[in-house]
């Protein structure tokens, strides 16, 4: 969008990408919370570097890209070009850096006390100074392969995100550039000491011995790198013959994406000023892309630690382990499928256990009454129970009809490796569409039984990833509704024939149908609020960014209509705005689960209209991408999804709320604490504890036990507590 034709209103919105860095920064904020283990701090200090990994590759890559093609491109959010874009962000990210350096320092230095200490090479005593020199001559030095830039060794490629040992060499009065690549073979951590966590880290023993690797230089200046490379590869933008196998071409792809240009360097001296000069010369970058870290350049190393913990010492500095509960009232002896024929079914994860979802599809794959299973596929854990009962579903001769998108960011190469393997055992497996991910999480299984058809239909709002229904908070419906199974089979059918536009009762499906309804859905609310009815819309989502979403939710904040939404990410919609959005509030939970999942309200009382879906509210998902928003329709289930909202609005432990200008604050709690995390797991143990024997009664009283608790903590005027 040019300057010319931009004329949307930009004072009520704000840059998606600065909005970002505001969630990272909500991040690494729980790294400064006394009230969260050390250990667990420390691992959020990771969480926020891996995510800015992730936000360089892609978001700065492609807005570099954009920037050869498109320069005058105007952000219909915030009115700036690219240029402007890359310089605010770059703006604000060394005070971030400064911040993550400070966190992680005061944190290793608390985690001294209970045995958890990394060392320097210069921190060490005599007997491991010794011990760290034998392990080099032996393990290390061998595998090494150095490097020296001159007239017959051209400079070489840096891989993406790879630890270096950059070095300055000086020969007879001539300066030359040496870099030592950290071979990914060798054990990151060296462990000091067998009862304590002392250890060092592979990168800073290589830096520490590189005259000896360079013993016929001088060397003058030397640090650890790490290069950041663009990995905003669309295969869709990739000219390739349409003949040619689809996983082959992805294949090419990932290997291409290790090649590109370089967006961030990372340096951990910055006394290595000629280093960074020639580096920044010989990589193109701008001195602004540069950045120094006072804490080792690659943090996912902090995971391990856990593992070398004494009992006494993991219980100080971790987490209390938290195991997800088998849903209260469904019997894991009893058949699933015929429980979820009887009434509809609510996952709550990480607080319920993925379990019964994964016994209904092992059940299918050898029931004799079930004739297909078919299902969408995103993201897989790599030891994904799932896959195997559908691969035994294809053994049984089930027809097995699986949607796999190969393109999900970085877990492309994972889900090749899926993909053949379902097709070995005779699964149809397809691809999805040219231009659109297929990012929907639909199940169908189809019965046949007593002389007709019957679906079991299971819709998600997170990946059938058994690893990350542990820690994302999501929400899973199973329903034997032959209206939502008819829907769910029309889709598949529209899918396989590469129909976007299919027609469907109930479901909501994007590209063509989501978006529009949703709007139409707010106009509903709009025109209930000028009629003077009952009138309100809540929506929970990870990132708010699509401006027609955003226009039209302005107006109904201007027409009186009561938002409250509950973002975890981005959000591009700035509440608060007088004439603009003063009825529109935003709150932000980041805490010790990731908020993952999308519900859609809208209404309330009893004609209150709730969907689950797996889009949030971008361009991206509801225009580019295969997304399906499924009705609740069952009383109980919409009560409790109702009361889980609520609870989370009225978090004042682990929510941050937007202002209007523009910045999050984090909730103060005056009287009770209320951390819906926390009320969630206490929940769930308690009605699992309470379910015996476990009935289908049991699972019909349960929502009433989690509305009294809600209650307990969101007290309730009559009126409201009657709708």
């Amino acid at each position: 969008m040019s300057a010319a034709e931009l004329s949307l209103d930009t004072s009520f919105t704000t840059n998606r990408e600065l909005s970002w860095l505001k969630f990272n920064d909500r991040v690494l904020q729980v790294s400064d919370d006394s009230a969260v283990p050390l250990l667990e701090r420390l691992k959020f200090v990771a969480i926020f570097a891996s995510n800015l990994d992730e936000f360089f590759m892609i978001r700065v890559g492609s807005l570099f890209d954009l920037s050869l093609v498109d320069e005058g491109h105007i952000d219909n959010k915030s009115g700036m070009t690219v240029k402007e874009q890359l310089r605010e962000i770059f703006k604000a990210l060394p005070p971030l850096y400064r911040k993550k350096d400070a966190l992680f320092k005061s944190l290793e230095s608390q985690l001294i006390h209970h045995g958890i200490v990394r060392l320097g090479m210069d921190d060490l005593d005599g007997d491991e100074e010794k011990f760290i020199g034998n392990y080099f001559e032996r393990d290390i030095f061998p595998v090494l392969s150095p490097q020296v830039v001159d007239t017959h060794h051209p400079f070489p490629h840096i891989e993406n995100k790879a630890l270096n040992v950059a070095v300055m060499l000086k020969s007879k009065d001539e300066s030359r550039f040496g870099i030592i690549p950290v071979p990914k073979m060798l054990q990151r951590i060296i462990f000091l000491n067998s009862s304590l966590t002392r250890y060092i880290l592979v990168e800073d023993i290589i830096l520490k011995y590189a005259e000896k690797i360079f013993e016929m230089y001088d060397v003058e200046e030397k640090c650890v790198i790490s290069v950041t490379r663009n990995a905003d590869i669309n295969p869709d933008d990739e000219t390739y013959d349409f003949e040619e196998d689809f996983r082959h071409h992805m294949k090419k792809i990932l290997k291409k994406r290790a090649r590109l240009s370089a967006v961030r360097l990372e340096v951990s001296d910055e006394r290595a000023t000629a280093l960074t000069s020639y580096l920044s010369q010989r990589l193109t970058i701008h001195k602004t892309q540069i950045f120094h870290s006072v804490s080792p350049l690659e943090l996912s190393y902090v995971y391990a630690l856990e593992d070398r913990l004494p009992d006494a010492a993991k219980k100080a500095v971790t987490y209390v382990p938290y195991i997800p509960q088998y849903p209260a009232g469904f019997n894991p002896d009893e058949s699933m499928m015929k429980q979820a024929m009887a009434k509809d079914i609510m996952l709550s994860y990480p607080y319920e256990s993925m379990e019964p979802f994964l016994h209904l599809v092992k059940e299918a794959a050898a029931d004799p009454t079930v004739i297909s299973i078919k299902i969408t596929l995103y993201r897989l854990d790599k030891k994904s129970r799932l896959t195997k009962y559908l691969i035994d579903a294809a053994e049984n001769n089930k027809d097995v009809t699986v949607i796999m998108e190969l393109r999900a960011r970085f877990d492309e190469q994972n889900n090749i490796e899926w993909a053949e393997r379902l097709e070995e055992a005779g699964c149809k497996v397809i691809y999805g569409f040219m231009g659109y991910k297929v990012h929907s999480k639909v199940c169908l299984i189809t019965r046949h039984d007593k002389g007709r058809l019957q679906y079991i239909t299971q819709i998600g709002t997170g990946n059938y990833n058994e690893k990350t229904a542990k820690l994302y908070a999501d929400f899973s419906l199973i329903t034997a509704s032959d209206a939502i199974g008819s829907d769910a089979n029309s889709f598949f059918k529209n899918m396989l024939i590469s129909n976007l536009e299919g027609h469907y009762n109930h479901l909501l499906v994007a590209p063509t149908w989501l978006k529009s309804t949703i709007l139409s859905l707010i106009d509903g609310e709009i025109e209930k609020a000028g009629s003077g009815r009952p009138c309100g819309i809540i929506i929970k989502m990870n990132s708010l960014t699509d401006r027609d979403t955003l226009d039209k939710l302005s107006e109904a904040s201007c027409a009186g209509v009561k938002i409250q939404l509950i973002i975890r990410g981005i959000c591009c919609i700035v509440p608060g705005i007088v004439g603009k959005t003063e009825n529109i509030t935003v709150t932000s939970i980041v805490g010790r689960f990731l908020e993952h999942a999308r519900v859609y309200c809208f209404g309330s009382g009893p004609g209150m209209k709730m969907y689950i879906a797996s889009a949030d509210l971008m361009t991206r998902n509801t225009e580019r991408r295969i997304e399906v928003a499924c009705p609740v329709y069952d009383k109980n289930i919409k009560n409790r999804l109702l009361n889980i909202l609520q609870v989370q609005l009225a978090d004042n432990v682990k929510s941050w709320k937007l202002g209007p200008d523009g910045d999050y604050k984090l909730s103060v709690y005056d009287g009770e604490q209320i951390s819906s995390q926390e009320l969630f797991m206490k929940e769930a143990v308690r009605a699992a504890e309470n379910a015996s024997p476990p009935s289908h009664g049991s699972a019909r009283q349960r929502p009433g036990r989690f509305k009294a608790l809600v209650q307990h903590v969101l007290p309730r005027k009559d009126d409201e507590d009657k709708e």
